[in-house]
């Protein structure tokens, strides 16, 4: 076989592959919203993805695997997303960009935030399988939210860390809402602008004599 032959069947074999992760990961997905997490298994993944019931045991190895494919998958949907409503944007205007696009997302992509978020919060007990990842997203988190901070003007008394811890709890308090009643939208725009509101009062805090860094 000539090496463009060689080139155009691996790149066959990856758009393949590509193609079977997609309609596995919207598969599992559909099934951890209709079942949960305990009744969703590796056979009926690759089967409602049109695929044989071994296919994503064998892509994924374990439960654990195909749970951390999801949160994997839909974090970087959603870093993508982050990144591009913040790029050029420091301190309060990109919290509030941030805080935008994850009302947007959560609305856009909903079944697959559901779901994402549902990993997240079971991720809680010991012995979830995605808890070491979760716990990485987190982190990343809070620390593009720092950075944000830190780059910005901001001369208030409260540090950086502790706005970046506040402000993340309140997006989790936020998304447990929204699980909980998905049929109230109108609710969570409003936790997002008091989310913002919230933000703005800690760059309007007095200085005290501090310099912007």
């Amino acid at each position: 076989m000539s090496a463009t032959g060689k080139a155009a069947l691996r790149r066959s074999h990856a758009e393949r592959t590509d193609l079977s992760d997609r309609r596995m990961l919207e598969a599992a997905i559909a099934l951890i919203i209709e079942r949960g997490t305990d009744k969703t298994t590796l056979k009926d993944v690759g089967e409602k993805a049109g695929y044989s019931r071994g296919l994503a045991g064998y892509r994924f190895g374990s439960k654990a695997g195909l749970f951390e494919f999801i949160v994997r998958s839909v974090s970087e949907q959603w870093l993508g997303e982050l990144k591009s409503a913040t790029t050029g944007r420091d301190g309060l205007d990109a919290l509030c960009a941030a805080i935008d696009e994850h009302g947007r997302f959560c609305i856009e992509a909903s079944d697959a935030v559901r779901a994402f978020y549902i990993l997240w919060f079971e991720s809680i007990g010991v012995q979830s399988p995605v808890r070491e990842v979760i716990n990485g997203i987190h982190e990343r988190r809070l620390k593009d939210v720092v950075a944000w901070i830190e780059r910005s003007d901001y001369a208030g008394d409260t540090g950086a860390e502790a706005i970046a811890g506040q402000f993340n709890a309140a997006v989790l308090g936020i998304a447990y809402q929204w699980l909980a009643h998905p049929d109230q939208p109108e609710t969570i725009r409003a936790l997002h602008d008091t989310l913002k509101h919230t933000m703005t009062l800690y760059f309007a805090e007095p200085t005290h004599g501090r310099k912007p860094s």
